[in-house]
């Protein structure tokens, strides 16, 4: 799994995309779905990482 400052700045990296995808073809886009899924699973992941890593604290 990846580190966390590592999938913070994929994370960061791909809100700015989501956010220059919306400005270049609106909301309803497949490219724009396409790309909020994909920050859907960075955070996700990011998620499920960082509970884990409470968890065992």
């Amino acid at each position: 799994m990846r580190e966390l400052s590592i999938l913070k700045d994929q994370i960061e990296q791909g809100r700015q995309e989501l956010s220059r995808l919306v400005d270049q073809y609106g909301i309803p886009n497949v490219k724009v779905l396409e790309q909020s899924m994909a920050l859907d699973e960075l955070i996700n992941e990011y998620n499920r990482y960082s509970f884990g890593m409470n968890l065992k604290k």
